[in-house]
Formats: C-alpha cells, structure tokens, sequence
C-alpha cells in the first residue's frame, strides 16, 4: 500500500483545500495519472498517482489539509482489470448498425445534431432554446441562463416567456427567498487578507489621466490580420501597455521599487503582473522581463498566462515577483476605478473602458475614442512629481506608438534635440 500525502507547493504554504477527485474511490489508476486538485493560497495544483493501483481515497472534497497530511493510499498489488474484448460483428450486422448509426432507430434519416447556437461570442443557447427564441422573438437580455458556462437552455426560455419584464436569479423561482452559504476557498481568503494588507500598511494615493486611443486603435485595425498571420496571436492593447510601462518604470525607478524596512530595494527590470479574473477568482500571473521582449512575445505570454489561470494551472513561480501591476477593469465595462496596489509593489495601474468623448482639438470640438488611466501609488516610496510624471509618460507613449520603438521621439531622435 503507497500512500500518497499533501505535497510542498511552497516555503510559506502550510495547507491546502481539496478542490476535487479527478479518480473515484476503488478506482484502477495508472503511475502518474493525475488523482486529484489542490488549491493553495497562491495557485491550484494537480496530484499524481506515484504507483498504478486500486485509489482509497481519504480525504473529502473541501478539506482543509495541512502539508504531508494523507491524502489517499494506493494498493500496487491489485490486478488491472482487463478490459472487456470487442466482439466483432459480422458482414450484414456492421452494414445494419451502419444504417441505423446514419438513420433514426426506425430506419429513417435522423435528425441533424444542431450545434449550440451562438447570438454573440458571449451568449450561448442550445438548438431547442434557439428555436423558441427565433420563433417568438424573445429579447435574450430578458433570458436568465442556468446551463453550464452561461448557456441558456429551454427552461430557461420558457420562464422568461411566463413572466415577461420579471427577472428570477439563475436556478431560482420568482420571489425567491433562498440564502446559500459556501466556504472561502484559499484564493479568495488569500485575495481578502491583501487587500485589507494593502490599505492598511500603505499610503496608498491615486492620480488620474486620460489616453487618446486613436493611433493605437488605427495600428491595430491596420496591422492585426498581417500580425495574426506571421505571429499566430492577435494583437491586443496589453502589449501597448506594458511595453509603454516597462519604458516610463525605467525612466521613473521609484515606481518599480519596493520597500523592505527601512530599506528601498530598486529592480532594473520590468517583471509586469497582469491582473485577470477567473471563476475562483482575481490572480495576477507575471510577464518577466517586458522590457526585453517584443510586442509578439507579450501577447504570446499574456494568452499562455490567461489560459492556465482559467484552467487552474498557474503555477507559484508564474504567480510571484512582479514589480508592477496592469489591471483592466475596461473588459468589465469599468469607466473609472481605483485599483489596490499588488504588495509589496508600490504602484498599479488601472485600464478602462474606451469610450468616444468630445475633445477640444485646436479649438474644434472633435470625437476621440479617449480612456481614463488611474495609477495608485504607495506615497511612502513614490512621490507626487513622480508619480504625475510616470503616468504622463505612459501617456505620451501611448498616444504615440512610434516612441515605443526606442522610447524617444523619432524626430527628436533624429535631430538629436
């Protein structure tokens, strides 16, 4: 009998919470097949089985376990079981099976399997659903999905057609009173525990401005199929901003400190944590070394990163040392916010919606797709002139994409001014 314990993710982790079984108890198992998933106050981890054998598990789902606590036992000794032989068919049962298999059961043609029908890239209904809704034009905003990942099933329809401009919650009745508890998960007690940390240990300040997005945006409608094509990634504004920071964080040393006592520890680089919400929620996975990389480079990394935070697979190097945090609120709809810095970072900047404002322009009134920016500092380390200065620069690199390149005007550049 092997058995298996909670593993050392970490030097300050001492427990973890036991998110799921991906193998059921008296279940065959192979060596190195994956058993389980853990989730620790940093990231979510994956257990292997370390011999093949019959699983005993020990632990439940939602246990709190502590590092080399028992987590299940394997019995090597047990036989694999066999799996059943096919029993072949012969020459007129395989022709029958076949018309049965492209047919219905009765020898008639089947029925086409619709696909999940698609209203946009964030609704989803299935071909029952779809049906309803396209033949008695239901307006899908007064649809409450309960399927999984949001998907609006025919239940669903159907209560909105019953009570029209009445909205239950998702698997609820009309004037519900239910009240659900759940436990907070190691993530979400970790994310409490900072956040609280940061405004209480922290001069925390905000100072705001605002980007014209237009070059931006005229590069990206000109370029993205061409950049997609050559570098198998879409060109996004995270590469803009991070690249425009990583050139302000070295112009601007402060904002890319942290403070350890009674000392300032500065970084000659730019390791960039990217906030980005997961259903377990908020993690921020780090870009290292942005201000070595290309624009490709970072759009390749904040996809990979993107990826493994959705599926869980983030591991505590990829969720540790960043130097600075880029958050995004404008995915959300956010017009304006003030974002917690990233302890023990001392600055963050918040991303916000694009939105067309009229503008002032050489005394025209003008429509320019515009966006605020906010940066939250720790006023212990950075001041208000550097603070200004930083987020003036971002601007100004943003609003001319050109200066990316070298992080100086071209012109200038050329002139030598």
């Amino acid at each position: 009998m092997i058995d298996i314990k909670v593993p050392t993710v970490g030097e300050s982790i001492s427990e973890v919470t036991l998110l799921q079984w991906l193998k059921k108890d008296g279940e065959y198992v192979d060596r190195d097949e994956v058993i389980a998933e853990l989730e620790s106050e940093k990231a979510t981890f994956e257990v292997n089985a370390e011999k093949a054998g019959v699983l005993k598990t020990l632990a439940k789902e939602g246990d709190t376990l502590k590092i080399g606590d028992l987590l299940a036992s394997i019995d090597e000794t047990a036989a694999k079981p066999s799996k059943p032989e096919a029993v072949s068919k012969k020459p007129e049962e395989k022709e029958k099976a076949a018309k049965v298999s492209s047919n219905g059961s009765d020898g008639k043609p089947a029925a086409a399997s619709a696909p999940v029908v698609i209203f946009d890239e964030d609704i989803k209904a299935t071909p029952v659903a779809s049906a309803i809704i396209a033949d008695k034009k239901v307006d899908i905003k007064s649809v409450t999905p309960s399927g999984y990942h949001g998907k609006i099933l025919k239940d669903d329809v159907l209560a909105a057609l019953s009570s029209p401009g009445k909205k239950a919650f998702a698997g609820t009745e009309l004037f519900s009173r239910n009240v659900r508890t759940e436990k907070m998960t190691n993530l979400r007690k970790t994310i409490s525990r900072r956040l609280v940390e940061a405004k209480n240990t922290t001069a925390m300040l905000t100072t705001f401005n605002e980007v014209d997005m237009s070059r931006i945006m005229e590069i990206r409608n000109k370029y993205k199929d061409k950049f997609k094509e050559i570098h198998g990634v879409g060109l996004g504004f995270m590469s803009f901003f991070a690249k425009a920071c990583a050139i302000a964080l070295a112009e601007w040393p402060s904002v890319n400190a942290y403070m350890d006592g009674e000392q300032l520890i500065y970084h000659d680089y730019a390791d960039i944590s990217i906030a980005v919400s997961t259903p377990r929620g908020l993690t921020v996975p780090v870009i290292r070394n942005v201000e070595s990389l290309g624009m490709a480079d970072i759009e390749k990394k904040v996809v990979e990163l993107a990826t493994k935070a959705r599926d869980s697979k983030l591991t505590t190097e990829e969720l540790t040392g960043g130097t600075f945090t880029i958050t995004n609120g404008g995915v959300f709809g956010s017009l304006m916010s003030t974002p917690i810095i990233n302890i023990p970072q001392s600055a963050i900047l918040g991303m916000h919606k694009i939105e067309e404002r009229p503008m002032a322009v050489n005394g025209q009134v003008v429509i320019k797709p515009m966006m605020y920016l906010a940066l939250s500092y720790d006023h212990r380390i950075i001041d208000g002139r550097e603070s200004v200065s930083f987020l003036v620069r971002v601007k100004e690199l943003l609003e001319n994409p050109e200066q990316l390149l070298i992080g100086k005007d071209p012109v200038k550049t050329l002139l030598e001014l």
